[in-house]
């Protein structure tokens, strides 16, 4: 009797796992996440400038500008912008995890692509637009995986646009960032 009593409580406690965390799989980006998100997507047409916070560093062919807006969990975002003959767009990017823990690193790498897939954004036509890709797995002994969503869009200022989830780092270093910005056709470079 003993044994069945304690396996109907270690059933119990793992169906209440594994429920919670199929829900945390298919529910939605926390609203703040969505609305920033949203924010920042909208505002690459104007190249980030109705965004753009106090300027940070000014070299010769790139200015680098605090954001605006901030993704909730982000250590720092930064608006940059190119000004050379080849390339005079903006970018933006959000540090959002800094540290040496490489499983951190990676917990945080998986969960940023899914917030990104999972955001629902108003369009202009107020239709709801998502991105779309796979996630690459990152590899420890790689030191970098980088994960490239396209936005669902027919918006031609938004045919090349793309965000990248970045894994970067080495033993006692890593990063993972959010950037968003005009994915530059390998033939132009």
């Amino acid at each position: 009797m003993k044994n069945r009593v304690t396996l109907a409580l270690l059933l119990c406690a793992l169906t209440t796992v594994v429920h919670a965390q199929f829900y945390k799989s298919v529910l939605p980006a926390p609203a703040g996440f969505n609305n920033a998100l949203e924010k920042i997507v909208l505002d690459f047409r104007y190249d980030y400038k109705t965004i753009q916070g106090q300027q940070l560093s000014r070299e010769t062919e790139v200015e680098s500008y605090t954001s605006a807006v901030q993704l909730p969990g982000a250590k720092e975002c930064v608006i940059t912008r190119f000004h050379s003959k080849q390339d005079t767009t903006a970018s933006w990017q959000g540090v959002m995890y800094r540290g040496d823990n490489y499983k951190e690193a990676v917990r945080v790498y998986k969960s940023l692509v899914r917030q990104v897939k999972r955001s629902q954004m108003q369009w202009l036509d107020n239709s709801a637009v998502y991105f779309l890709g796979d996630l690459e797995e990152p590899k420890e002994e790689v030191g970098f995986a980088n994960t490239v969503l396209s936005l669902d869009v027919a918006d031609a200022v938004y045919r090349q646009f793309v965000a990248e989830v970045e894994l970067s780092g080495n033993d006692v270093d890593w990063t993972v960032t959010l950037n968003f910005h005009k994915k530059r056709d390998d033939r132009e470079q």
